[in-house]
């Protein structure tokens, strides 16, 4: 499209007025020589190209405006062979300019006398003339290229924004909300129609952008709460104002996260994506000093590891820690739990699958965990619960480095250190023929116990305070430590999910906490409960320790009794405990366990 094309009705338009007043035709060509507006004979033609338009093309060449007097007989005209029989009569032909580029001609056209005697006795004014509509359709060019220009940058902005992970607002000097975004829809559960327009100080009241209007000072991350249309919000905002060029505020830009997912977020981060080292391990007893200087000597080879411990013990930690210590830190760490998923999905997550394997496989296919983890680590937790038919192809990336994909036939060479984790007795397994003792012996080339954490009671406070302050910074607390009681009870507790469990008690503590230290009443049930049954109690059984299993049970017990029997609350007491759902319901079943009645 020329760009004369741009502007074809306000071009006809012109062309309309201009023919009403003078009482000659008018047409408009642009450099395609295509008739973009007419009047008279012409205005029929218009959209089609001129057949020779010698004149135009001159003009269009030199950018001067000519008249001609006797159309058909001016010299342009002699390599015509409309040659002194042409049907215009007379004509003006002036050029359309933008920034010296001509995009174009504007004709006062003749075709009978009449009109003729017209452009012949007023040529010098109807010249001038002529030229200012030219400026004034120029004008309306420009004008239009700069809206579509405009147009285009406002749409790909808000493509950007729709497409940003966050939700954004953004209101005028008066606070009237003018964008809102895709993810603020989401949000905030309101669509974008239901809110252009509104005053946010009526429909966000709690919203402080009030303030960034007024005094032009935004903020960043700030915790927002807000009621809006019975549900409420909790969110992570950051605000800017828009200013103009005199300092003044025009509006305010406001972004949006849910904070519960800026806190996945943070969690997963801290507990998933960082690096980990020896030195991140935290305690100073003597069976975890030993326990890390056996890992420290083994991580300098690519040798297969396994780790054993009770759940929570920290298992993944010390295989980041050997991985991050070894010769190919740098490379990559990809973890798994083989108890999480069934079997056809977790080989499908090991091994990747070709096009075409099953039905909804996605186009090329998709790499599983072992080619994901080539040159690297790859972690297989609870490798124990992997059935007989994976345990055979594990057995295979073990011996030969190779794997195939699901529903493929070519072998993927891989380069891999495999560091396994068990909860459960695999020469148990291996005598009741559950795990393969092939696999077994491969895979244990170096073991590795990781003690658990009622057997280093010092450890217990170093622990606590590593994750309190890690709990402040992420919360926004400032908790200084914990009261004698507390402590007292969190070491005399049995931690029958260990660390694991630790973590979510002081992730607990931390935000129930209103002072300066923890109290006893800001632990968890399971932890407060225990204390005061020793204190009640003392030592069960005339002068006897009570029995691990019958510390499980009572900790089971106090979690369910907290969070409730049904499957949502056992699945929060097995998160408060430290150990799986699965875990706690062959604990319910073990124990016999049942709601009161």
């Amino acid at each position: 499209m020329s760009r004369l094309a741009l502007v074809s009705e306000n071009g006809q338009k012109v062309a309309e007025a201009i023919a009403t007043v003078l009482k000659v035709e008018v047409e408009i060509i642009d450099t395609d020589l295509v008739r973009v507006a007419g009047t008279g004979i012409v205005r029929y033609d218009v959209g089609t190209r001129l057949l020779r338009g010698l004149v135009n093309k001159h003009v269009l060449q030199t950018g001067s405006h000519i008249f001609i007097r006797e159309a058909g007989f001016h010299e342009i005209c002699l390599s015509c062979p409309l040659t002194g029989r042409c049907f215009y009569k007379a004509s003006i032909v002036y050029p359309i300019t933008v920034e010296s580029e001509v995009i174009g001609t504007i004709s006062l056209i003749a075709f009978d006398v009449a009109q003729k005697e017209t452009l012949c006795k007023n040529t010098d004014s109807l010249i001038e003339f002529i030229g200012r509509m030219a400026d004034l359709i120029s004008s309306k060019v420009v004008e239009q290229e700069i809206m579509a220009e405009r147009t285009v940058l406002a749409n790909r902005l808000e493509a950007v924004v729709d497409a940003v992970g966050e939700g954004v607002m953004a209101v005028d000097r008066d606070g009237c909300i003018t964008h809102f975004n895709r993810s603020a829809e989401r949000i905030f559960g309101a669509k974008k129609e239901q809110v252009i327009g509104k005053d946010s100080k009526i429909l966000f009241p709690s919203l402080p952008l009030s303030s960034v209007l007024q005094d032009g000072i935004g903020f960043n991350s700030k915790e927002v709460f807000i009621n809006y249309e019975g549900r409420k919000l909790h969110l992570l905002s950051t605000a800017k104002p828009i200013k103009v060029k005199n300092g003044q505020v025009a509006g305010v830009v406001a972004s949006f996260q849910d904070f519960k997912e800026t806190q996945k977020l943070a969690y997963e981060i801290m507990n998933t994506h960082e690096m980990i080292g020896f030195d991140d391990i935290v305690g100073a007893s003597k069976p975890l000093l030993e326990v890390k200087a056996k890992a420290k000597k083994i991580s300098a080879s690519n040798s297969n590891v396994l780790i054993v411990g009770e759940s929570g013990t920290g298992k993944e930690i010390f295989a980041r820690a050997i991985h991050s210590a070894g010769p190919y830190g740098h490379k990559p760490f990809v973890a798994i739990n083989c108890g999480a998923m069934p079997e056809n999905l977790l080989e499908i997550e090991l091994f990747g699958y070709v096009e075409g394997a099953f039905s909804g496989a996605r186009r090329g296919g998709k790499p599983g965990k072992f080619e994901l983890a080539n040159g690297g680590t790859i972690f297989l937790d609870e490798v124990g619960n992997m059935s007989l038919y994976l345990q055979t192809k594990l057995l295979r990336v073990l011996k030969e480095r190779v794997i195939e994909r699901v529903g493929g036939t070519r072998p993927v060479p891989v380069e891999i250190r495999i560091i396994a984790a068990t909860n459960s007795d695999l020469q148990e397994k291996v005598q009741k023929n559950l795990f393969r003792d092939d696999l077994y012996y491969l895979l244990s080339v170096i073991p590795l116990v990781i003690p658990p954490l009622r057997t280093r009671q010092e450890d217990i406070p170093l622990l606590l305070d590593f994750y309190m302050k890690r709990f402040n910074r992420l919360l926004g607390k400032d908790i200084k430590g914990f009261t004698d009681e507390a402590m007292e009870a969190c070491i005399k507790y049995p931690w029958p999910g260990n660390v694991r469990e630790l973590v979510y008690a002081v992730e607990y503590a931390v935000n129930l906490e209103e002072e300066p230290l923890i109290s006893p009443e800001s632990l968890p049930p399971a932890i407060r409960e225990g204390a005061r049954k020793r204190t009640r109690d003392g030592i069960a059984g005339g002068g006897q320790l009570l029995q691990l299993a019958q510390l499980e049970k009572e900790a089971i017990t106090a979690a369910l009794e907290q969070y409730g029997w049904s499957d949502e609350g056992k699945t929060k007491a097995a998160r408060a405990l430290g150990i799986s759902r699965a875990t706690i319901y062959r604990k319910i079943q073990k124990f016999k366990l049942s709601p009161p009645k």
